[in-house]
């Protein structure tokens, strides 16, 4: 089969398309011919040589696929059947013709989603509804910042947080991206953080108390602002490094907000944590994808030949919602 191969960490010229052997579903896995992948910022990183794959997962990068079952290993316990239509979440090996994954992570598409969209699903949705409610209980009515309001984080976060009641303040880098946040997204508050100071305008939409809950992919570089931008009990959590991995943290000011700092990642946790996220998905999130209230965004799609050139497209910041490779 076909796979995409990091030739030494780099740009986006470092991506080889290589001929190599077909994975063997082993026990409990089940093998998805691909028909699209996901491409995400951990790729990136991984391409970089800042984020390699977890222990055991392939060196191929990708982290999200949609497809068709076509076999199974051993002990499969979930009922699915060859031929099915799926997504899965990934440690690795997604730029691929196929890929063999544990079951838990495979769910059947949502209804009246084409298979290439759906693609863009499954590592938005996990990140999203994981940290955003497993972990940080967002309630109704509470205030959600979201950093990077029109990258595939970003866009499913503030669909999700809107469709359980939640009000929202969502950052971008320029007025076209502010502008899409506001009318496609429906955020409660734009901000342009080029021209505007994101702690005030969470302060000027809040009455003074800030933000109950940050999901945040920018790190270091953000972190004494977002502490800033915390209302009493507020929780940040961080989920990515774009901006850095240290900075200084002043506990005086956490302490007197009695607020929390907490960093997760969805990639490097075992199967059974990911099968309780997938099937959080399954019942709480593809219900809002089927009724419409979510709205899978794909920006562009490239053919699994053209990923350095998809990869150069993703690393200029001007893609809204999704870029995927397709097969």
């Amino acid at each position: 089969m076909k796979a995409v191969f990091i030739a030494e960490p780099g740009g986006p010229d470092v991506l080889q398309v290589r001929e190599v052997d077909a994975p063997v579903p082993g026990p409990g896995e089940v093998l998805i011919d691909v028909v699209a992948a996901g491409i995400n910022r951990a790729d990136v990183q991984q391409r970089r040589g800042f984020y390699p794959p977890p222990p055991g997962a392939s060196e191929v990068p990708g982290l999200e696929v949609s497809g068709r079952i076509a076999g199974f290993g051993p002990d499969v316990a979930r009922p699915f059947s060859a031929g099915d239509k799926v997504v899965a979440l990934l440690s690795g090996g997604g730029y691929a013709e196929q890929v063999a994954v544990p079951a838990e992570q495979v769910l059947r598409i949502p209804e009246g989603v084409d298979l290439v969209t759906a693609a863009g699903l499954p590592e938005t949705a996990a990140t999203v509804y994981s940290n955003l409610f497993m972990t940080a209980q967002l309630q109704p009515g509470e205030l959600l910042l979201v950093h990077g309001a029109t990258g595939g984080i970003g866009t499913m976060a503030i669909q999700l947080a809107k469709a359980y009641g939640a009000r929202v303040a969502a950052t971008a880098g320029t007025e076209e991206k502010v502008s899409t946040a506001r009318a496609f997204l429906g955020v409660d508050v734009a901000i342009n953080y080029h021209e505007e100071d994101f702690v005030q305008a969470v302060r000027d939409a809040s009455e003074g108390r800030g933000a109950d809950v940050i999901l945040d992919v920018v790190g270091a570089k953000y972190l004494e602002r977002n502490i800033e931008a915390l209302a009493t009990y507020g929780r940040l959590v961080v989920i990515g490094l774009q901006g850095g991995a240290k900075a200084e943290l002043n506990l005086g000011m956490l302490l007197n907000k009695r607020a929390a700092v907490i960093g997760t990642a969805l990639r490097p946790r075992p199967v059974e944590e990911k099968g309780v996220i997938m099937t959080a998905v399954k019942e709480h999130v593809w219900p809002l994808v089927t009724d419409g209230r979510i709205k899978p965004l794909v920006d562009k799609t490239f053919p699994l030949a053209e990923v350095a050139a998809a990869h150069e497209y993703f690393d200029s910041g001007e893609h809204v919602g999704k870029v995927l490779l397709t097969l």
